[in-house]
């Protein structure tokens, strides 16, 4: 066997194959009897599929041995869908989808993180860049610092909106389109859901004669995937589309003007951006450990982990829209938003501190400690 494995390996460039595979007689009861031998680095999947395979057919050879008949074993082998239902305040049922609400989660949560790094640091670049360019010193006479500053974040959190909005709207568009043009059996009947209608209704025993013909195989079939892309739009059209976008313009603006005003104290504070990032480790710590605990709420969304986050201000915005999809108690929403909102306030009025002296500032290193003196500063 060696001097076979050889000699192919010596004219293996010419046979173009991807690899050898060798399977010694003491597969079934000895580790590491398969080799594969190749001149590439076989990826994972490669060598997942092979060893799958390999032992269905042990497993399969073993049970024939011992006088049990797959089939059985298939038979036994059971497929259950749960279909969640969810009572509401008023009594009532709905269909419900855990898979649907932990995606909408998920990217409204990412989403929420992604818009307040990109535009908060916008901000920080905007500010340091007419810091430098000392157009601020121009504006400074006309305004004062604090409506300068609220006046740039408030315009980019206004064009961060309006991107929201564009993204709605094309994607209610073209999921309305998408469900007509390809899945128009969805909202008028077609021929082979009336064939179906008729065979449901036929005696036991002619469906089972029915069930021998590839016709009926194929309406079955179809039904199938049918079912499953009306469950999906079923349950997209269960979601609270108003909740969503209420909730999300909220927290995206609420975390975006605690964030934003904080990105704007930093660049006021700086002369370039490479001297900003002595600054942004106390920002990034918070929305970076709201991401790790957007996963937590992902699984356990009603956890006294994901609780907590989605209440403390600083990452509430994302954790909070991981676990409304889910279901979330009004007076826990409620304390979220009214906590987000104080605290943003303080933020801006920290920021602007910091902002009215540090706008003027040039050629000196800002240090934490220079900072607080600048927050003492009397008016």
């Amino acid at each position: 066997e060696n001097t076979e494995v050889e000699e192919f390996r010596q004219n293996f460039e010419e046979t173009e194959y991807y690899a050898l595979l060798q399977i010694t007689h003491l597969v079934a009861n000895t580790k590491n009897s398969v080799l594969l031998y190749s001149d590439k680095q076989p990826s994972f999947s490669v060598k997942n599929h092979i060893s799958n395979a390999i032992e269905k057919e042990i497993e399969g050879r073993k049970l024939k041995s011992a006088g049990i008949d797959q089939d059985i074993l298939k038979s036994v082998k059971t497929d259950i869908s749960i279909q969640t239902i969810q009572w509401t305040e008023s009594g009532e049922a709905k269909k419900s989808s855990t898979e649907l609400a932990m995606i909408v989660g998920y990217i409204s949560g990412f989403l929420i993180y992604f818009f307040i790094f990109m535009f908060g640091s916008q901000v920080m670049r905007g500010v340091i860049e007419e810091k430098t360019n000392r157009i601020i010193e121009i504006v400074i006479s006309s305004v004062k610092p604090f409506q300068l500053m609220m006046g740039k974040i408030i315009g980019i959190g206004l064009v961060g909106l309006t991107q929201f909005g564009l993204w709605v709207i094309l994607t209610i568009a073209l999921i309305t389109v998408g469900k007509n043009a390809f899945f128009p059996e969805l909202t008028t009947p077609s021929g082979e859901q009336v064939v179906a209608q008729d065979f449901m209704e036929k005696a036991p025993n002619q469906q089972a004669e029915l069930m021998q013909t590839s016709q009926t195989k194929d309406i079955s079939s179809s039904l199938t995937e049918n079912a499953k892309v009306k469950q999906i739009f079923s349950a997209l059209e269960d979601i609270n589309v108003g909740l969503m976008i209420g909730s999300f313009i909220f927290f995206f603006l609420g975390g975006y003007l605690l964030y934003g005003s904080l990105f704007a104290a930093i660049g006021s504070a700086v002369d370039n951006e490479t001297d900003t990032q002595q600054f942004m480790l106390p920002i990034t710590i918070p929305l970076i450990l709201a991401i790790i605990v957007m996963v937590n709420a992902i699984n356990s969304p009603e956890g006294p982990l994901a609780f907590w986050f989605s209440i403390i201000p600083f990452t509430s915005p994302i954790v909070m829209m991981v676990r409304i999809p889910f279901g979330v108690q009004v007076w826990q929403v409620v304390l979220s938003m009214a906590l987000l909102v104080m605290t943003f306030i303080g933020t801006t009025w920290l920021s602007g501190k910091i902002y009215r002296t540090g706008i003027l500032m040039y050629g000196k290193k800002v240090n934490y400690k220079e900072l607080w003196k600048w927050i003492r500063y009397r008016n």
